[in-house]
């Protein structure tokens, strides 16, 4: 009981009123521990994701959970819940897949329709979202947190089927991501979309690389799934991206 009342109080003060949350540093930090562990095909990848998510849960839902800030990001919490039940169907499936060389896919490029399609669905559903969460009751700008909620929905959505362009998806959430935590207080997550963003860019262009080597060489070349993110490689080599 004193380690969970811990949990929930223990902040690491700045000066000038301004502090972080442990748990909010506890959280990307295994968001982190569970990015390597993907980028190694490790099973232990998931639950450590888990933990992460659950910690940021508490942090975006500050009013409920009695955080100093009192700050509700309705749009990140909402990322969490949808990371988590993404993560507990991959532990799922890389436990059945463990010692058999598990599943995967090619990367390739949508179609321009496609395309227009998700950036429809961007837009239009941040439009959609913004009023609800609103009435929720979430920080302002509110837009920027529906967008970010949306842009992590798509790209979940164009991991899975192996769009080089869902990179870029992730890359418009960090950017606008960014600036909405710090002015929010949540110093220790914009510093992690700063990393994030930068990684994001970076798995862009060697998702692009690889497809143009399999489009150069006929194939030959997997990229493995792994959560949000995938590893890239040959032998063994690769990226992935956690919460």
């Amino acid at each position: 009981m004193d380690l969970l009342q811990w949990l929930f109080t223990a902040r690491l003060d700045l000066g000038n009123g301004q502090f972080l949350l442990w748990r909010e540093v506890l959280g990307n930090v295994f968001g982190l521990l569970s990015a390597l562990g993907g980028m190694r095909r490790k099973v232990w990848a998931w639950p450590i994701g888990i933990l992460g998510n659950l910690l940021l849960l508490t942090v975006f839902m500050g009013t409920l959970f009695g955080d100093p800030q009192a700050v509700d990001l309705l749009g990140q919490a909402g990322r969490q819940v949808m990371f988590i039940v993404t993560s507990v169907y991959g532990w799922v499936r890389w436990k059945q897949a463990k010692g058999s060389g598990g599943t995967a896919v090619e990367p390739t490029w949508a179609s321009w329709g496609t395309r227009a399609l998700l950036l429809v669905a961007l837009v239009g559903g941040t439009a959609a979202l913004t009023p609800l969460f609103r009435a929720l009751g979430s920080y302002e700008p509110v837009w920027a947190d529906a967008w970010i909620f949306m842009g992590s929905l798509l790209a979940t959505f164009g991991m899975a089927k192996g769009w080089v362009e869902f990179w870029l998806i992730w890359v418009a959430v960090d950017v606008v991501g960014v600036p909405l935590l710090i002015s929010a207080g949540y110093w220790a997550s914009a510093l992690m979309y700063v990393f994030y963003g930068a990684f994001t860019l970076t798995g862009f262009f060697v998702w692009w690389r690889v497809r143009r080597r399999q489009d150069a060489e006929g194939g030959g070349v997997t990229v493995e799934t792994a959560h949000l993110d995938p590893t890239v490689g040959r032998g063994g080599h690769g990226r992935r991206r956690s919460s």
